[in-house]
């Protein structure tokens, strides 16, 4: 009967810890996700984390001017970071990708793109828990031509693809293309929001993750 009782407070006890274990989010992407810095406050994901509480461990793993495309000029897959993210074993990822393959030497090989997508989520599903969610932003839009960046790619042609990837992947979409469509202002130069953009951004994701 003693040893019963030690098994059962042993039970509870892990039941207890890992009930207090903060759920893990990570955030890759581009320049916009990597914004004033990684573990700067104001980027939009140290923002939500912010946002979400203490029950969440939220890490940004952004690297600035990186593709999603692996035959892109910097594929995201090469960066530490990328396997960081996946070591990180998250229970939610989010991926804001896509503005750098706009570029013309990248899109030449916009038919890799939504393959590319799939097996970038279907990679970081064998590094997290049977019930984590993946998350597709729907980028921000591109008011003008800058950086190479396509404004005619990244608001019709590459949405659509992502719509597409949505619906093969079973991801969840978080659409941040709508919330600053008609907000040139906040996009000083044509491409990454400026600090209120990046808020705005903060609070859409954080609401759409408690859901």
């Amino acid at each position: 009967m003693k040893s019963l009782s030690l098994l059962l407070i042993a039970l509870f006890a892990s039941l207890a810890t890992f009930a207090q274990s903060p759920i893990r989010i990570a955030f890759l992407g581009n320049s916009i996700t990597q914004g004033p810095g990684r573990d700067n406050p104001g980027s939009y994901p140290l923002q939500v984390g912010a946002l979400l509480g203490d029950s969440y461990e939220v890490k940004n793993f952004g690297v600035s001017g990186r593709t999603l495309l692996k035959k892109g000029d910097f594929p995201i897959w090469n960066e530490p970071q990328f396997q960081e993210a996946k070591d990180f074993t998250p229970d939610v990822l989010v991926i804001k990708l896509g503005t750098n393959d706009s570029k013309p030497q990248n899109w030449a090989h916009k038919a890799d793109f939504v393959n590319d997508y799939l097996d970038l989520i279907a990679e970081f599903r064998t590094h997290m828990p049977a019930d984590g969610k993946v998350y597709i932003v729907i980028p921000v839009p591109v008011t003008r031509e800058n950086f190479g960046i396509n404004p005619e790619v990244m608001n019709n042609e590459q949405r659509l693809m992502l719509y597409e990837i949505i619906q093969k992947s079973g991801a969840e979409a978080i659409d941040l293309y709508t919330p600053l469509m008609n907000k040139t202002e906040l996009l000083p130069d044509g491409v990454h929001p400026n600090k209120e953009g990046l808020t705005i951004m903060a609070n859409v994701i954080a609401r759409r993750i408690r859901l």
